[in-house]
């Protein structure tokens, strides 16, 4: 969504403007930040893809009012499920830890400020279990050796997909001077969705699986009858072009190789069979 396109949608009822991080890509933040001061309305950072992801020198999840993260199996650093709630305004803490806490104040209770607990507003069971938080902050004391990894994967996909993009219109993710690159994933956009649909087909056939990301919320079953029909041509170029290839730990710098070769055959046999 364009930032310049958020303000005319505001209205009495606007609670929150939410950004996603998509890609651990940072947003402009600071052009969020001010809108929402100018408005008095939160600011809620969707950082799941961007641990270790930074806007101007500032840790992506930590510049809005508060920001969430993932650890799932997709993610950079992972505990199976499970994720993190990043709180930057002191506001929201107390909440935020009887929510997590079941809905009762019982943390409070164990440092000695009320003589008992009790429910007290709603809650779910968000505490991780000791194994998972082990395993999660041992993946957290290898953060720089996964993302080096990580990053030099990002790296060869960048360096050999460059001379076929250019030659076949596809769109390579772009990296804006105000934000880094955490490697949390390495998509383009393809021309169309046939294109894509016959690429997915294409690399399947040669044993490289990727995958497209999310179907438009104003197309999903759950908000169809919420949607007023407005134009939403970014939301559908988006959801009908962006693939995504394959990116994990475990890869080797030869397999993102072979997969970028395909990939060229492909585009290489499509202009021929085109033309």
């Amino acid at each position: 969504m364009d930032i310049d396109a958020i303000e005319p949608l505001i209205t009495e009822n606007t609670k929150a403007i939410i950004v996603v991080h998509y890609a651990g890509i940072a947003v402009d933040m600071d052009k969020i930040m001010n809108l929402a001061n100018k408005h008095n309305i939160l600011v809620i950072e969707d950082a799941a893809h961007s641990i270790d992801s930074f806007y101007k020198g500032k840790p992506l999840g930590g510049i809005g009012h508060l920001g969430t993260f993932s650890f799932h199996e997709t993610k950079n650093i992972i505990s199976g499920e499970g994720g993190m709630l990043a709180i930057n305004d002191a506001r929201f803490k107390d909440r935020a830890e009887i929510i997590w806490e079941k809905g009762t104040n019982r943390a409070a209770f164990f440092r000695g400020e009320v003589n008992k607990y009790g429910w007290v507003d709603v809650g779910s069971s968000f505490l991780p279990s000791e194994p998972t938080a082990a395993f999660l902050y041992a993946q957290l004391e290898s953060l720089e050796k996964i993302q080096n990894k990580r990053k030099k994967l990002w790296s060869v996909y960048n360096r050999k997909l460059k001379k076929i993009a250019k030659k076949a219109g596809i769109k390579l993710p772009v990296i804006p001077d105000y934000a880094t690159n955490n490697a949390h994933m390495y998509h383009f956009i393809c021309n169309s969705l046939d294109e894509r649909t016959d690429l997915i087909r294409f690399l399947k056939e040669n044993n490289i699986y990727t995958v497209f990301h999310y179907l438009s919320l104003h197309k999903s079953p759950f908000y169809l009858d919420k949607y007023q029909g407005a134009p939403l041509p970014n939301t559908d170029n988006y959801s009908d072009c962006l693939l995504r290839l394959p990116m994990y730990y475990e890869l080797k710098t030869s397999e993102v190789a072979f997969v970028c070769e395909k990939i060229t055959a492909f585009y290489e046999h499509r202009t021929l069979t085109q033309g």
